[in-house]
């Protein structure tokens, strides 16, 4: 009873302090602590002695009973918690006058004495019984004991003088870590974790004063960190610990070569932790990443932990996304967890000295997926962008990804808007967005004539893959916007862009269903302004070189059938069809640009070549051995009285010189 009443006074003196995962929460208002440290320095010597014949008399006893253990670990909780607030009150920056005035004053070491004389009784009891008693529910409780006691004089490491007492308490933290993987824990498992994280959470303390116990302890806590379960309760104090040994800049500028190989340990195990827990504990996660940003940020240049940071890409591929070949993408848990840890990880990327293809690649994939919200994408390409300008990713790989995104990136739309300013949150609303974004960041390059000589080859590719018409739209925006006289471009990638353009807007066309009939007369008509959408960034080009479009031209003209020089055997139904289909197409097309004033200077230079394309549409209405369907002729007809009326307005042309 006397030891549960003066446990039930420390209670109600602390009833507001708070036991949480690391650190007791005091409260704001000290007005009233110097009364409340005196009672408790009057009240610990009673708890020590206490605790001092309780551990004798258990000590004694055959089995120890339920509530024998009990009253002892509560009378160690009630001087752990007074230690720990007497501590707090010392480390505080502005101490009461009160309470500094009955210290000693022996320098740095502020500690009411008679407390100091009372605990030292205490290091004499340690440890109590046998640490590892051959009943295991004994030797638990024995153990939980010990724990109790050290987690006590690791609070007051800086006041241990005695050089016995030091030594058995290191020793015990080193058997404690290393057995910690090992140990089963069964009914007092609570109590038991609850007093691991606080002895795992003060191993920083430990370490700065353990002396030549420094690299056993080091080597004791890593072996017990990689053992560690990923979503144990322990995992998180190893990790609060590694992050306040790391918190000091001279942690990252030290020149000690064994603490840098335990660093560099540490660090490896990280990208293991993030895999193992997935999507499934994001709060740990975030600690993860914090970490690992942090050590990106402070590690200075070129130094040994930054060569192990850049080494860690290798293994974060699997926590973006990874791909078998052509086989489906395998994303990793970046596009399930939150978006602060997705923020968090995005800028752990701008550290690496040199990005690495294969994690661009890795990127690149969850920046094609579907479940990504559009900010985390556009905060990628951001990050990325600084990585470049800081040097950290090459400007092949940088403009090769910026690509690779406006041609793949999954459009899907729904009802097609042809308006720029469409605010309606769609896929065609975010690629707009990721459109424009990519082609400002393009802009910033420099010469943007000689930034589309670069850039050309990844366009050229991602072309020949045929991507949607979208996307071919985005990628004919973004040579618009550098260059849309295609000054540096050599001949033969001009006549390979011309390629690209003719069959585009061919399939253009055929996509808005742009009949014949409705060209001249219905300029404000709902296919037309689809037509203008798709086709748009082409005129400009179109606009911009008279030689991109001589090449045009001569496409539509080689896909005219020349009805003389093919065999009649060629032209069965099928094949008469398809081509009346291409021909409709290319009438459609040429008729549209007729109609565009800007591009009749560019068009008088292929006089000759549409004076060919049409005599050829005219042979073929007029063969007999091509005879299409009454429908198909019908377009076809129409289409070609249309161009065959612009074209002779613009080149000067007898009607009878194009047929009839």
């Amino acid at each position: 009873m006397f030891l549960l009443f003066f446990g039930f006074s420390l209670g109600k003196i602390l009833e507001h302090e708070c036991l949480h995962s690391f650190e007791v929460e005091l409260p704001k208002d000290h007005s009233g602590m110097p009364s409340v440290l005196k009672r408790i320095e009057d009240l610990v010597p009673l708890l020590v002695n206490s605790f001092h014949d309780s551990a004798l008399s258990i000590q004694a006893m055959p089995v120890i009973d339920g509530q024998s253990f009990d009253c002892i670990l509560y009378t160690l909780q009630n001087i752990n918690m007074a230690v720990k607030v007497v501590v707090d009150e010392i480390n505080r920056p502005h101490m009461s006058h009160e309470f500094s005035s009955i210290l000693p004053s022996n320098g740095n070491k502020l500690m009411p004495n008679t407390m100091l004389m009372y605990l030292k009784k205490l290091g004499d009891s340690f440890p109590v019984g046998k640490i590892y008693h051959s009943a295991e529910k004994e030797g638990e409780r024995f153990f939980i004991l010990n724990l109790g006691i050290t987690e006590i004089f690791l609070h007051l490491i800086t006041w241990i003088d005695d050089p016995n007492l030091f030594e058995k308490l290191l020793h015990f933290i080193e058997t404690l870590l290393l057995k910690q993987g090992s140990r089963n824990l069964s009914a007092t498992k609570t109590i038991l974790e609850k007093q691991l994280v606080s002895i795992i959470s003060l191993f920083p303390r430990i370490v700065a004063v353990s002396g030549g116990w420094r690299l056993r302890l080091l080597e004791a806590f890593t072996t017990a960190f990689r053992n560690c379960k990923v979503e144990s309760t322990h995992c998180l104090a190893y990790l609060a610990a590694i992050e306040e040994m790391l918190k000091d800049d001279s942690a990252f500028k030290s020149c000690d070569p064994d603490m840098l190989s335990y660093q560099i340990v540490w660090l490896q195990e990280l990208p293991n932790l993030l895999l193992k827990l997935g999507d499934r504990h994001p709060p740990l996660s975030k600690v993860i990443l914090k970490l690992l940003l942090q050590i990106g940020q402070c590690s200075p240049q070129n130094s040994p932990l930054a060569s192990e940071y850049n080494c860690l890409q290798w293994r974060l591929k699997e926590f973006y996304g990874t791909q078998v070949i052509a086989g489906p993408v395998n994303y990793g848990p970046f596009i399930k967890l939150p978006t602060d840890c997705q923020e968090l990880s995005i800028c752990c990327l701008y550290y690496f000295s040199s990005l690495n293809p294969d994690l661009l690649q890795s990127i690149t994939f969850c920046c094609l997926c579907n479940h990504l919200e559009p900010s985390v994408l556009l905060r990628i390409i951001e990050v990325l962008e600084s990585a470049f300008r800081a040097a950290h990713l090459p400007i092949s790989d940088y403009i090769g990804f910026l690509v690779t995104l406006i041609a793949r990136f999954k459009v899907y739309p729904g009802k097609f808007s042809s308006e720029e300013n469409d605010t309606k949150v769609s896929k065609s609303g975010i690629f707009k967005s990721l459109n424009s974004a990519i082609c400002s960041c393009l802009s910033q390059l420099g010469d943007n004539s000689m930034v589309l000589k670069l850039l050309y080859k990844h366009i050229s590719r991602e072309m020949s893959l045929k991507p949607s018409l979208l996307n071919m739209r985005g990628l004919f925006r973004v040579i618009v916007m550098l260059d849309r006289r295609l000054k540096q471009l050599a001949e033969e990638e001009v006549i390979d862009l011309s390629n690209s353009l003719a069959y585009y807007v061919l399939d253009a066309s055929s996509a808005s269903s742009c009949l014949t009939d409705t060209i001249a007369l219905a300029e404000d008509s709902n296919k037309i302004a689809i037509l203008k959408y798709y086709i748009q960034p082409c005129i400009f080009l179109l606009y911009g070189s008279d030689k991109l479009l001589n090449h045009v031209v001569k496409l539509f003209d080689s896909l005219v059938l020349d009805i003389d020089c093919s065999p009649v055997s060629q032209c069965d139904d099928n094949h008469v069809l398809k081509h009346a289909t291409m021909v409709l197409e290319v009438a459609c097309i040429l008729n549209f640009m007729h109609h565009d004033v800007e591009l009749h200077r560019g068009l008088s230079s292929s006089r000759e070549t549409i004076k060919h394309i049409l005599l050829k549409i005219s042979k073929l209405l007029g063969s007999g051995n091509f005879s299409m369907p009454v429908e198909e002729r019908h377009k076809v007809k129409t289409a070609f009285d249309q161009l065959r009326a612009v074209a002779c307005k613009l080149h000067c042309l007898e009607s009878g010189d194009v047929g009839v």
